[in-house]
């Protein structure tokens, strides 16, 4: 290209060290000042296909406007800006964004102190030339970035506006992904014997891109998303829908299956919008929830699915929502989640660009429970890493091959977990013709003395348990009458099943005598972005909490390990201090992200429901 020495060492800087198709094909027309029209396909790298050629021979060192770019979105606006002062910045090129939803007066004042390039959106920018705060007597050369999408959000009057202010001599670009009626009447308008670039005409979507496609009935779209999400092991995703209020209600949604979600739609307030964005480009949100106006602007690296709760109406809006991800040569999933009503736009898209996503199916009843099974089993090796005990082997050998030992099974597995009696039966383990054993509190036991003691059939052996204290529920009816003959305790089977109510078990303990019930009150949630998945051990958070936070075994409650999200209970007055010792902590080099969970005035992480489950 014989760019200059300085354009180099920026390109050096950002990681550039060969063109892409696009920014080969269009250097040399905008270096020579000719007009342009580029339709290249989303994430191909057109930013810097204009900014190089600006840069190293259009623009001149005096600091007036001298180029002006048009983007859609504010997020583009912020993206494409940033990109030019990164190149722009070793040949001394000064760059202003002006855009709606920030203060007039900041941008006034960028404007009035000097600039050579100008990024912002049809409307502020439109405003700021009827002030005279923004004065383009000397253009050199204008840009519409993603023309297509501007005409599809309703900036044609805008872009006209706009077009009658800049100067008859002056070079123009058009951008854009597809090429619908609107920008060619744009381009036989403004443009002089334009130059066409067709470099995606045939295949918009990247090749990079793998298409499904889920049927849904008209049922619960949150619950299907959160299937989805679980089948295809999504950890970062672009969620779109198609109004405002969906996307509020799939954000609350999946916030309430324990998953960190936020939404992003146009009722934002700017600083909401851009906390929401910082976060996901900081890898601290996983799941992003937004209508289009998102689908510009966001270029996150680590996004690598696109999920269409609402499949859009038109093939070109397809097109641009999964260039989120795919972009710049990676790989990326777009998954579709598409009804009875979305069936002809999905014909439309195949006809129109030829992407046939692949047909799968929503997993069935069975198959999540047999996924439930699976998730549970691993928590179970998990939580016993070291090997049992000989005694506790022969104990397992006898009850393998006992008449009843599915039933025993099933009872220390929902003891585990704190599962009731419809979760057994559910899992198919427990035996529905038996009523639910009662639970006698537990106490203290003597080792067996002699050889004579040890009981000789499976059914009447109880394997040893951890000490601890009697439960206070006892007194409601659901402990066994104490035994005092001193003889081996048996479980009453042929008891009526007393009436189920919550129970709360203390198994993710993180070190031998964690704080029982009666110990967590005062206690509050703690929620860490972590879980299983990222490796997360109960006895690790509890190391993690003592080593960062200086916390010690009678400040830290239950820790409740799930699939994608971790919950601690904390004593409340020192919840704060942990939520600030714990702000830049990871773990295995994910950020643990902590928040305040939900508050229940006393042992909040043991009664927040399982999302898993």
């Amino acid at each position: 290209m014989q760019l200059s020495e300085p354009v180099l060492r920026a390109l050096a800087e950002v990681g550039y060290d060969a063109p892409t198709e696009v920014q080969a094909q269009c250097f040399g027309p905008v270096a020579e000042g000719r007009d342009v029209i580029v339709q290249s396909r989303t994430g191909s790298g057109k930013t810097a296909a204009f900014a190089l050629p600006l840069i190293d021979r259009v623009l001149r060192p005096e600091r007036v406007v001298q180029a002006l770019v048009l983007c859609p979105t504010r997020e583009l606006a912020l993206q494409v800006h940033g990109e030019v002062e990164r190149l722009g910045r070793t040949k001394g090129v000064s760059v202003a964004a002006v855009y709606g939803g920030a203060p007039m007066g900041a941008q006034i004042a960028a404007l009035e102190s000097g600039v050579h390039v100008v990024v912002g959106t049809p409307g502020r920018v439109l405003d700021h030339l009827r002030r005279r705060t923004l004065r383009l007597d000397k253009l050199r050369a204008f840009v519409l970035d993603e023309g297509d999408e501007m005409l599809s959000m309703g900036f044609a009057e805008e872009l006209n506006a706009i077009l009658e202010f800049v100067p008859k001599s002056r070079q123009g670009m058009i951008f854009s992904a597809t090429m619908p009626e609107g920008i060619q009447r744009i381009a036989q308008r403004h443009l002089k014997d334009p130059e066409f670039l067709a470099l995606s005409s045939d295949h918009v979507a990247p090749s990079e891109i793998t298409h499904y496609v889920y049927y849904s009935s008209a049922g619960n779209q949150a619950r299907e998303l959160a299937k989805i999400l679980q089948v295809e092991q999504v950890t970062a995703a672009l969620i779109f829908c198609n109004t405002k209020s969906e996307t509020e209600q799939i954000a609350r949604a999946l916030q309430a299956s324990g998953l960190r979600a936020e939404y992003l739609n146009g009722d934002l307030a700017q600083s909401d919008r851009e906390r929401v964005l910082g976060l996901l480009r900081e890898e601290k949100l996983p799941y992003l929830v937004a209508t289009d106006v998102a689908a510009r602007g966001i270029d996150v690296p680590h996004l690598t699915h696109v999920v269409n709760v609402g499949f859009p109406e038109s093939p070109e809006a397809y097109v641009h929502r999964t260039g989120r991800t795919g972009r710049a040569g990676r790989k990326g999933v777009a998954v579709s989640l598409v009804g009875p009503q979305n069936i002809g736009n999905l014909y439309l898209l195949r006809l129109t660009y030829g992407i046939r996503p692949i047909e799968r199916a929503l997993p069935s009843e069975g198959e999540e429970r047999t996924r439930r099974e699976l998730d549970r089993l691993g928590l179970l090796l998990e939580a016993f890493p070291s090997g049992p005990t000989e005694e506790a082997l022969a104990l397992a050998r006898r009850l393998l091959t006992h008449d009843d030992h599915e039933r025993i099974v099933a009872s220390l597995v929902g003891e585990f977990f704190d599962l009731g009696r419809r979760q057994a039966l559910e899992l198919g383990l427990a035996a529905p013709a038996r009523a639910e054993a009662p639970r006698a509190p537990a106490a203290p036991r003597a080792a067996p003395t002699g050889a004579s003691e040890a009981p000789t059939e499976a059914p009447r052996e109880r394997a040893p348990r951890r000490e601890r204290a009697p439960r206070r529920d006892a007194a409601d009816g659901e402990g066994e009458r104490p035994r005092t003959d001193g003889a081996d305790e048996r479980p009453r089977v042929d008891a009526p099943a007393a009436p189920e109510r919550p129970r709360r078990v203390p198994v993710h303990h993180a070190e031998r005598g964690a704080p029982t019930d009666d110990d967590e009150t005062g206690m509050e949630e703690l929620r860490l972005a972590v879980g299983r998945r990222d490796g997360v051990r109960p006895g690790e958070v509890a190391r993690l909490l003592r080593d960062t936070a200086r916390l010690g075994r009678q400040d830290v409650g239950r820790i409740h390990v799930r699939d994608r999200i971790t919950l601690v209970g904390i004593r409340a007055e020192l919840l704060q201090s942990t939520l600030e010792a714990l702000k830049d902590t990871t773990y295995n080099d994910r950020p643990v992200a902590p928040e305040r969970g939900r508050s229940t005035g006393s042992n909040s992480s043991a009664s927040a429901p399982d999302a898993d489950d």
